[in-house]
């Protein structure tokens, strides 16, 4: 008896639960709210909750009733619930443009106008406007003198110095020229010693080459001389064996004679005796020597060569004449350069080189005292160079050096924050009731920190100052949204989000500290997304706003902004992912030259920190390529997610790889053919009326992918073969039903295959709501012969909608056209093969063509599309003149008989 009931009770519980959750999903309050589960759990948990009380109680009616009331209660309370949800979700449905604009608003002068929310009202320079005293005793850092001192210990702190590599090369350049110079010099002199110095000593043959020619012709006349007297074996009286010359007492060296006319000329002057010439007399005694020892020839020969080291010597010291006074600095001297020998010139310039490296080892400061490198060098020449050359050496080398110790600015800086750092705070206590500051006095900086530091200083939000901002962005806004209404491409909701999304990347980016915003992303995904118009109008009102807003570099603020106009105008018009990388490279270069530029402008390149001036150009351009870079690895997931198409995305849907078109050209290969056709026609008339011929082609190669559930129900497909309609089916309506369900089937594929709106769009509306004519006149043959039989038209119209874009449209008047030229070809073919398209008279194809047209926009299909009525005409030319270029005219080849063709073979 007790499981009777039970089970009977069991029975009315579930069917009245039944009930009520059929009423509830009926309405669909249900399923519509996304709490709809958790609702149906609760729902039965209440049913077993009932069970449970059922078994435990005896009064089995009282805790029926319970049981009842308390559903009736859930019911109701679901019921309540999931009305307000749906409420809310449709208010905010209807709302949703308005609602954007105020998340817009807000989130943009949230970001920008972050540092208003905690801004302080007592402030350094105004007046106090009460009496502030300390509340207890603390010791509190003077930030204004600890800042002084360590100021003060990092600018006394020493500089670090580094050699200049560049300053050392140039230096060493400049002496090894100096050095070249010489040993040209020394090259027209010839070799020294010129003779043997065992026979005529270095000293005689310095004399002998350098001596003048006055001295040496008395030279050559008191050889011959004594030559003469020793002959005659007169060599007692050597005086007056001299030559009659009178020499002034302790003269070296008399001007030189350059010529024979100024011998004979000295010659009639009164004679000079250089009889006192110590080096006169040694060169004499050693040529007389000589001349005893060899014979009269080997002396003639020896003069022959003193004659002509004496004329090169001339020459030498004409070039290093001429060398001082171009170089303007008498770095050599003749006695110095040409009196050394050959061994000790190349160990003077060994030491030199020795020399100069260790002196450029050590370095050369800034402001160095002459004399202190004039001991420097001395000091060290003498350990390398031979001592009758240091006058020399000492010349070449001050002439060229130069300091060569520059500032490590890096290295010092580091060691002045080091010794900063080092400096410990100043401390000052601060007594409990003191007086900080006195109503009506100016607050100073040191009040300021003493009330920061008991946390005195009232804080609150700038409301008026983020209500301006607000103000600022609404009116931005505001022409963001006048541009949008005035361009052809139509924005969703979630492209709105998307654009705002973008926009707030970029303050975002400098609320978290980087100074390299994303503004190249910014112009790049924008201007490939939607167009230039609206990229630029974007980059274009955030710039004043952040500009104002913010606390950024000018320099940096221009160069984002010049990248992000760059990337906004040119990136919709490029058409592989490729030139996308390139526009990268150019942004990246747009972003550097910028900045470099503003920074050339204001003259910050021309201080010392020029070489950070070029380090942060290089990072604005490193960023810009990185941002780039960024955004193109974002893109195909943001036309995923948004459901976006770009012209490289429409170049990639439209390739005839993709597994659809694969499967189009294959189960359906007359539809294929179809489509081709109907492509290049639709293309040809968006290029002229100025359409997204991207999206046309991508969209006319998938508008008919639905005829792959049936290709034998469609004529294009059946090749020649029985009709299935007339065979088969032998129903106007279900023929009727085959053909209108290759839209909604299309549709599936579509969806299936993740093909994004705008293409889905082609499938239904180059249909639009048209009828399909040719099984709706067989119906109502069929009613005329069956009384009983009723032609309802919507059961032979498409479903639509009608085209809601010019695309769309084209494409609908395209797929009838195409249909119709190629009847009218079928039709010409079929009258004989000598007749061809251009006997098909151009007039005809096209009043047929304009009769299609005018039935379509008589049928209403293209009211919503945003074709004109003038174009409809335009269309069929451009129709026809693609047609005749398809079907162009043919050599026709002369036809051989089948003798003569039998007899060839």
């Amino acid at each position: 008896m007790k499981m009777h009931k039970f089970l009977q009770f069991l029975n009315q519980q579930l069917t009245h639960w039944r009930r009520q959750y059929t009423t509830l999903r009926r309405k669909g309050k249900l399923m519509r709210s996304p709490k709809g589960k958790t609702h149906r759990r609760e729902l039965l948990r209440t049913m077993l909750k009932n069970l449970f009380l059922f078994l435990s109680k005896t009064n089995e009616k009282n805790e029926r009733r319970k049981q009842e009331r308390a559903l009736r209660s859930k019911a109701k309370s679901v019921k309540t619930k999931s009305s307000i949800y749906t409420v809310g979700l449709d208010w905010a449905y209807k709302q949703r443009y308005s609602v954007i604009l105020a998340i817009a608003v807000v989130s943009l002068t949230g970001i920008i106008g972050h540092k208003l929310y905690n801004q302080t009202q007592l402030q350094v320079g105004h007046p106090a406007p009460q009496t502030i005293t300390a509340p207890y005793t603390a010791s509190i850092e003077d930030q204004k003198k600890t800042e002084a001192e360590r100021k003060a210990v990092s600018t006394s702190s020493l500089q670090v110095l580094m050699l200049d590599a560049r300053i050392n090369e140039k230096i060493n350049e400049n002496l090894q020229q100096l050095l070249d110079d010489g040993n040209e010099i020394r090259a027209v002199a010839g070799a020294f010693p010129f003779f043997d110095p065992v026979v005529l000593s270095i000293s005689t043959q310095r004399y002998l080459r350098s001596c003048s020619e006055s001295e040496w012709q008395a030279l050559l006349l008191a050889v011959e001389n004594s030559k003469n007297q020793q002959q005659k074996g007169i060599g007692q009286n050597t005086a007056s064996s001299r030559p009659s010359f009178i020499a002034a007492p302790n003269q070296k060296r008399q001007p030189r004679i350059t010529s024979k006319s100024d011998s004979q000329s000295l010659e009639k002057t009164e004679p000079v005796d250089f009889s006192q010439n110590t080096d006169f007399t040694q060169a004499v005694a050693e040529l007389e020597s000589y001349r005893l020892t060899t014979s009269e020839k080997s002396l003639s020969l020896v003069i022959a060569e003193i004659s002509q080291t004496r004329q090169r010597y001339i020459q030498a010291t004409a070039k290093l004449l001429k060398l001082e006074t171009v170089s303007r600095e008498a770095v050599y001297e003749e006695s110095l350069l040409l009196d050394l020998s050959d061994v000790e010139w190349e160990k003077t310039q060994m030491g030199i080189h020795q020399s100069i490296e260790r002196i450029l080892t050590q370095g050369i400061p800034q402001g160095l005292p002459k004399n202190i490198l004039q001991d420097a060098v001395s000091l060290q020449l003498q350990t390398f160079v031979p001592e009758s050359a240091e006058t020399l050496a000492k010349n070449l080398l001050l002439a060229v050096l130069k300091p060569n110790l520059q500032q490590d600015e890096e290295q010092t800086r580091q060691n002045a924050q080091k010794a900063a750092a080092g400096v410990p705070p100043v401390m000052v206590k601060v007594r409990y009731g003191e007086v900080i500051v006195k109503k009506g006095a100016q607050i100073t900086a040191w009040n300021f920190e003493v009330l920061e530091h008991y946390r005195l200083i009232r804080r609150e939000v700038k409301w008026q100052e983020l209500v301006k901002l607000g103000g600022v962005i609404a009116i931005a806004i505001g022409i963001f949204v006048w541009v949008e209404r005035h361009i052809d491409y139509e924005l969703r909701q979630r492209d709105r989000l998307l654009v705002l999304l973008l926009t707030l990347s970029v303050p975002g980016v400098i609320v978290i500290g980087l100074p390299y915003t994303t503004w190249s992303a910014l112009g790049l995904l924008l201007g490939s997304f939607y167009g230039p118009t609206l990229g630029l109008t974007v980059v274009g009102l955030l710039w004043p706003i952040l500009g104002i807003s913010l606390d950024m570099s000018k320099a940096a603020l221009l160069a984002g902004v010049g990248g992000g106009i760059l990337g906004s105008y040119i990136a919709q018009r490029l058409r592989s992912r490729e030139e996308l990388a390139l526009l990268g490279v150019a942004i990246a270069l747009t972003q550097g030259g910028i900045y470099l530029f503003v920074k050339i402008l204001i003259g910050q390149i021309f201080g010392s920190t020029w070489y950070i001036v070029f380090q942060e150009a290089g990072l604005f351009a490193l960023s810009g390529l990185g941002w780039s870079v960024v955004a193109l690895g974002l893109s195909p997931y943001l036309e995923k997610v948004f459901d976006l198409v770009t012209p490289i995305r429409l170049a990639e849907l439209a390739n005839p790889n993709r597994p659809l078109l694969k499967r189009l050209a294959t189960e359906t290969p007359g539809t294929f053919q179809h489509t081709l056709l109907v492509a290049t026609l639709a293309e040809a008339a968006a290029k002229e009326l100025g359409c997204n011929v991207e999206l046309v082609r991508a969209g006319t190669l998938y508008h008919d992918i639905g005829k792959m559930h049936d290709p034998l129900g469609f004529i294009e497909n059946q090749m020649g073969g029985p009709n299935k309609h007339d065979t088969e089916i032998k129903d106007p309506w279900k023929s009727a039903e085959i053909i209108k369900k290759h839209v909604t089937e299309g549709l599936v594929m579509a969806r299936k295959h993740l093909l994004p709106t705008a293409i889905q769009a082609f499938i239904p509306e180059h249909q639009g709501t048209m009828l399909i004519a040719y099984f709706h006149h067989q119906a109502q043959q069929m009613a005329q012969s069956d009384p009983s039989l009723t032609v309802d038209d919507a059961d032979f119209r498409y479903d639509g909608p009608i085209p809601q874009s010019r695309e769309t449209g084209i494409v609908m008047l395209a797929d009838s056209c195409e249909a119709a030229l190629r009847s009218l070809q079928a039709s010409a073919k079929s009258v004989g093969e000598k007749r061809s398209v251009k006997d098909v008279s151009t007039e005809q194809a096209l009043a047929m063509l304009n009769n299609i047209l005018r039935a379509k926009w008589q049928d209403n299909q293209l009211v919503d599309s945003g074709l004109k009525r003038e174009e409809m005409s335009q269309i069929a030319q451009i129709f026809v003149d693609v047609w005749q270029q398809f079907h162009h005219k043919r050599i026709a080849y002369p036809k051989l008989k089948a003798s003569s063709a039998v007899r060839n073979l």
